[in-house]
């Protein structure tokens, strides 16, 4: 059974067709919930859940995805992990797809990418998370996991207020506990809409090569509160 857990922070715009999209496109009896972990909301985002009357688990958290989503994986009741971004869309009977996997013996892994938008460079890198370079890795292509793995592991690093999708997909390449399922998950190209594609991707590049280079997470956090938050 699948444990779905979807991080969120003032995503009253995404949260109900992300929800509903969930559950249109899976086969319930595989799903063995969905929370949602808020940290700490300022929007309708928790009211619109409740008012939507699916079941959904509702946590409060302090804000930090590798806090909201650590905490979901402790309650979580399912044998596999689902992390996904609020605006983010899994392909048509993702709930199979995953658990094919995990069949095969594949304990880890996420969907191929494709962005809302047509710009040319973002369609280029969504073409790209077909293959297996980890360079190629992102948390908006959504994470499945064993919890059987995922607590060996010891969960996302909570020191990481960003990158702790990377960090925690290092160590699952390190132990070749990975695979790319081979169909497109939909997600919110707002971030690159908002500050530019050129500038954004400039920031991410860059964000990747320091830590390359030994940066600590309060530096990656530093830059990317001054450049992107």
């Amino acid at each position: 059974m699948i444990s779905i857990i979807i991080p969120v922070l003032n995503e009253a715009k995404y949260i109900t067709e992300v929800l509903y999209h969930l559950i249109d496109n899976a086969s319930l009896n595989t799903i063995q919930e969905i929370i949602v972990v808020d940290g700490g909301s300022t929007d309708d985002t928790v009211n619109i859940i409740k008012q939507l009357d699916l079941n959904i688990t509702i946590l409060q958290s302090e804000k930090g995805r590798a806090k909201q989503m650590n905490l979901g994986a402790k309650v979580a009741k399912g044998d596999i992990l689902y992390f996904l971004h609020a605006d983010s869309f899994p392909p048509t009977h993702y709930d199979q797809l995953i658990l094919n996997e995990i069949k095969k013996g594949n304990n880890a892994g996420c969907f191929r990418l494709q962005f809302d938008s047509n710009h040319w460079w973002l369609r280029l890198a969504s073409w790209l998370t077909q293959f297996s370079w980890r360079a190629c890795r992102g948390g908006d292509q959504s994470q499945f996991i064993t919890k059987a793995l995922f607590n060996d592991i010891g969960g996302f690093n909570e020191t990481y207020t960003i990158y702790e999708d990377n960090i925690l997909i290092n160590e699952l390449y390190r132990r070749k506990e990975f695979v790319v399922i081979n169909k497109k998950l939909k997600t919110s190209s707002r971030l690159y809409e908002k500050h530019g594609v050129w500038k954004l991707q400039y920031h991410f590049w860059t964000i990747y090569v320091k830590k390359w280079f030994g940066a600590s997470s309060d530096e990656l956090f530093d830059y990317y509160k001054k450049h992107i938050a």
